[in-house]
């Protein structure tokens, strides 16, 4: 089963190698003394392994660390151990990003092509996976707009993180799954927009050029300011996963411009509702 790290886990991994580098340690020589691999030693300390808590205890005794840090730590590890709700669908999410949105407190995204996958109807769901995805067999569009639902859960649940979401003009006016699919997606996306933790804006056709130009975006951040943000770029060559400072700020900048040229909320849910009834 392919392992999916979690806000968490990178946490746990980033502390470990901390507390290792405070010891002025390397990680043969960390390796050598507690029995293992270099090489486990390297997936533990980049979150490509799913430690046991036991391990976790034997490097902190290793490291010289005290309670309270020792015992948050071990805590930590068994949290981890714990399977998320995506683990249902490994067969359909194959990257970190469902793990990572799962813990997110804010997302703030752009798309010029799609209304984001949180927001999407099944119908639209499955005409864009139908599409966008080249699938032909029913029986895998079904599952994966089953795993999408599933999804959307996150942002009705208690402590819903805020989304915002900045689409271009274009999103709300292509015709996906047909007349009947797309108003009921634009209906839809009304609802959404209403509730206090969703944020819907509309970049114009007027506008013409943009800082949204390039391509689509997520921004997540969470809670816990030990936990940086991260930019996250889908893509059909595969994910991108921007963590440096440099590059996340670059990409905050790039979405207040691109929010800053958008309609306002409530003039773009007035858009909206206007396509809706053409």
């Amino acid at each position: 089963m392919a392992y999916r790290p979690t806000v968490r886990a990178r946490r746990l991994a980033r502390e470990l190698r901390r507390l290792r580098e405070q010891q002025s340690l390397t990680l043969q020589e960390v390796a050598d003394g507690l029995g293992w691999s270099r090489a486990k030693m390297s997936r533990v300390e980049t979150a490509q392994i799913r430690p046991h808590h036991g391990d976790v205890a034997d490097l902190l005794a290793l490291y010289g660390a005290t309670s309270p840090e020792r015992d948050s730590l071990v805590a930590l590890a068994r949290e981890i151990r714990k399977r998320g709700w995506w683990t249902a669908y490994l067969d359909v999410f194959s990257g970190s990003y469902v793990a990572l949105e799962d813990e997110a407190s804010q997302m703030r995204a752009w798309d010029p092509q799609l209304i984001h996958g949180l927001l999407q109807t099944a119908d639209y769901a499955r005409a864009v996976i139908r599409a966008g995805r080249m699938i032909a067999d029913a029986s895998e569009v079904d599952r994966r707009v089953a795993a999408r639902l599933a999804r959307q859960t996150l942002l009705s649940r208690d402590g819903a993180p805020e989304l915002h979401m900045v689409v271009d003009e274009a999103v709300i006016r292509r015709s996906v799954g047909g007349r009947d699919v797309m108003r009921a997606q634009l209906a839809a996306l009304q609802d959404h927009a209403a509730r206090p933790n969703i944020t819907v804006q509309i970049v114009p056709y007027a506008v013409g050029e943009h800082p949204g130009l390039d391509g689509c975006f997520t921004l997540l951040s969470y809670p816990d300011p030990a936990d940086p943000d991260i930019a996250y770029i889908e893509g059909t060559m595969g994910d991108i996963y921007m963590e440096s400072a440099e590059d996340v700020a670059a990409h905050k900048l790039r979405f207040e411009r691109i929010s800053a040229v958008a309609m306002s909320p409530e003039d773009s849910i007035k858009l909206i509702n206007k396509v809706a009834q053409e």
